[in-house]
């Protein structure tokens, strides 16, 4: 039977309800159910129809409990049934959101997309910490890379490319890796005093902040463990990072973890 109904590829943004478009709100508000991850927040989910179906199919390190797969064949059943379904992804579903591998399983069923994009995590942890991406005379660059390989994959990131001081490096899901990433870039030349800022939760009330550098961040992220999401940020922009009192020093000289502010 020819499908009828349609999906929405939502960026739920990095958590704060605020923070999502009129886009996303409408799609959000037209659902006849809501396909949603383990990492969108509670105060979005609370935004979705009285009526809706909410189908939660997170996944968590080492433990798919829904595998991408039948995600992708889940959202092509509910469209199907002639429904409207808001698939929901934290930050922006074409940023380490894989809206593009559900999207191409949905055109190949014949299932009508439409997309309304999200601010991703590295956007959300700018606006919430006062932290820059870039910033003239310290980061003529930003990069977003994955910290994370599907299990029994190795890490294999350009190390050599990324080792660059005058380019911002954003982390995303890096918490399992970090002190393999830290290593490899030290490696290949990033100094080790860079700073680093691993922040959890950004922009919502539970959001935490560990400030260390390159040669620590490794052990710090064990000793002060955050709950995900985790984004890492390291480069010489953290060292802008300003508490009450100005510029943080911990950003130079160890960690602190700080609840947001």
């Amino acid at each position: 039977m020819t499908p009828t109904g349609k999906v929405y590829l939502i960026g739920a943004g990095p958590g704060d309800a605020d923070l999502l478009t009129l886009r996303a709100l409408r799609m959000l508000n037209e659902a006849d159910a809501v396909v949603y991850d383990r990492l969108v927040s509670p105060e979005i989910l609370d935004l979705a129809p009285p009526m809706a179906r909410m189908i939660p199919v997170g996944k968590a390190p080492k433990c798919h409990t829904v595998p991408q797969e039948r995600i992708n064949e889940i959202l092509a059943e509910l469209a199907s049934e002639g429904l409207t379904v808001a698939r929901l992804k934290g930050g922006d579903p074409m940023i380490f959101g894989r809206g593009s591998e559900e999207a191409a399983h949905l055109a190949h069923c014949g299932v009508t997309v439409e997309y309304a994009p999200g601010i991703t995590a590295a956007q959300g942890m700018a606006a919430a910490t006062g932290v820059p991406l870039t910033h003239r005379g310290l980061a003529t660059g930003v990069r977003y890379v994955t910290g994370h390989r599907a299990a029994g994959q190795s890490l294999d990131l350009d190390w050599k490319s990324l080792a660059n001081p005058d380019t911002t490096l954003v982390v995303y899901m890096g918490v399992a890796n970090m002190p393999e990433i830290a290593l490899n870039l030290m490696r290949e030349g990033m100094p080790a005093s860079l700073p680093v800022m691993a922040v959890s939760a950004a922009t919502t009330p539970r959001e935490k902040r560990l400030i260390s550098r390159l040669d620590q961040i490794g052990v710090d992220i064990k000793a002060m463990p955050l709950r995900a999401p985790v984004l890492f940020v390291i480069g010489h922009v953290v060292s802008l990072y300003r508490g009450e009192t100005g510029v943080s020093e911990e950003a130079q000289t160890g960690p602190a973890v700080m609840a947001g502010e």
